[in-house]
């Protein structure tokens, strides 16, 4: 293939005189107009643009020319002009100077490498001109900025160490215990059954660690299927398997860089993990599923469980060395049958925040229902507790609940005399099977709806609690 005729030498002139022409044209008709080299360094701006300084921050031209594009002209787009060789010929930009409508073109020498790029604001009042592009433009940023504010807020934590209640001693040593450790960056280990407020407690040594305004992020091992949890920490790469989002996602460490990522029910995490769990947590990095970059990333871990950790590691069903990495910081909560001090007062708050949620009158507590209370077991903790109150709430329209209140609620026999004047004696099936029921629902309760846990809890099998449960519909 032959090539191409090299241009006479009037010909090179004349597409010289052109682009001189066209330069000079565009810097007198622009509103302003700018230069940046191949390194995104601003090399020249025209009299034009040197009105918008004082906006920018700069009191003279000096003090902005030799700069970094991206320093000196907040949300511009020069660089990725410069990197893809592509123009942006039409955009609206905002920032404190105003809205305008600009223009980017790459630079290119003889060879037609990009040594630069040319930026032009084509109108700095578009909103007289370009009234409804503008005002759409407005209201999508306005709702993004807004989506924005409620996603931090929700990423914030959600409770303070004055959302624990109790005055008791083992409550007390909890939250002196939890103090501490929210002044240290070492990962904390909370212990305790089900229900006693372990991912309160997370939340409240987020609130009081240096990272509080960083994000808090949670998750619950036990209730993502093991075949995602993988991605659901470490995120997913742009294509990385069929199906996957075009633009990739991010993972739960991605999500708490500078902050704190809560891994509730820690025990539940099978093997595989494990190991890529201990280097992220060792090396504050990992890969994303579906890529070979590594992300290095900030993150406090706090970690919780009801299970018997040294016990799993014994059994081979938790890596020693990750065991010892998350419990650099334990703290043990105590079951609420070990602080029953703290009932009343517990009970107290929890019908509060029940009829600021409901809408249901307040409920207060006789010495007859804080005695029923107070003798239950309270396999589920305070969520159990928060389950028994909001039942028995719905149950009655009286002002103040009663040991009578809690028989249809509390199964055993701390209620049978209360059960007895309320319901006339049944056939022993029917009260054994109302009784299977009650527990069932109690146990999902306290754990949340993790049918593992409740199966634990209530010392069944799963299959058995499943069995169960299709015998309840």
């Amino acid at each position: 293939m032959s090539k191409a005729a090299p241009l006479p030498s009037d010909a090179v002139s004349i597409r010289k005189l052109a682009a001189r022409s066209m330069f000079d044209l565009f810097s007198s008709v622009s509103e302003g107009m700018m230069l940046v080299d191949r390194s995104g360094r601003v090399v020249w701006i025209n009299d034009s643009y040197k009105r918008f300084l004082p906006a920018l921050g700069f009191e003279r031209p000096e003090d902005f020319v030799g700069r970094p594009v991206e320093e000196v002209v907040p949300n511009t787009l020069m660089h990725h002009v410069i990197e893809t060789g592509k123009p942006i010929l039409i955009d609206l930009l905002t920032n404190k100077a105003g809205t305008f409508v600009v223009s980017r073109i790459p630079l290119r020498d003889e060879a037609g490498k990009v040594i630069g790029a040319i930026g032009m604001v084509l109108f700095d009042h578009p909103e007289t001109t370009l009234q409804p592009l503008i005002a759409k433009f407005a209201r999508l940023q306005q709702d993004l900025d807004e989506a924005r504010r409620e996603l931090a807020a929700q990423r914030r934590s959600k409770y303070t160490f004055a959302s624990f209640i109790g005055s008791s001693p083992a409550a007390l040593e909890v939250k002196r215990q939890a103090r501490r450790a929210a002044q240290t960056d070492s990962t904390v280990l909370l212990l305790g059954e089900t229900g006693t407020g372990k991912e309160l407690l997370a939340h409240a040594i987020h609130a009081a660690s240096a990272r509080a305004e960083r994000p808090f992020i949670g998750v619950n091992l036990a209730a993502i299927p093991e075949t995602l949890l993988e991605a659901e920490f470490f995120g997913v790469a742009p294509g990385a398997y069929t199906g996957a989002e075009r633009k990739g996602r991010d993972g739960k460490f991605k999500l708490a860089d500078k902050g704190t990522l809560f891994l509730d029910e820690a025990g539940d995490m099978p093997l595989a993990l494990q190991a890529k769990l201990l280097r992220a947590l060792q090396e504050q990095e990992f890969e994303a599923l579906g890529s070979n970059t590594v992300v290095k990333v900030d993150v406090r871990v706090i970690a919780a469980t009801s299970r018997d950790l040294k016990a799993m590691v014994d059994d081979g069903r938790f890596r020693e060395d990750l065991y010892y990495r998350l419990s650099v910081l334990p703290v043990r909560l105590p079951a609420l049958r070990d602080r029953l001090s703290d009932l009343e007062t517990l009970a107290e708050s929890l019908l509060e925040s029940i009829a600021a949620r409901t809408g249901m009158p307040q409920r207060e507590l006789d010495s007859s229902a804080l005695a029923v209370l107070a003798a239950h077991r309270w396999p589920g903790n305070i969520r159990e507790l928060r389950n028994s109150l909001e039942q028995a709430a719905m149950l009655t329209d009286n002002p103040r609940l009663g040991a009578a209140d809690f028989a249809q609620v509390l199964p055993g026999p701390a209620v049978q005399s209360e059960r007895r004047k309320v319901a006339p004696l049944r056939p022993l099936p029917q009260l054994i099977a109302e009784l299977e029921r009650s527990s069932i629902q109690s146990a999902l309760v306290a754990t949340g709806g993790n049918k593992v846990s409740a199966a634990r809890m209530l010392g069944i099998s799963r299959a058995t609690l499943y069995e169960k449960l299709g015998e309840m519909k």
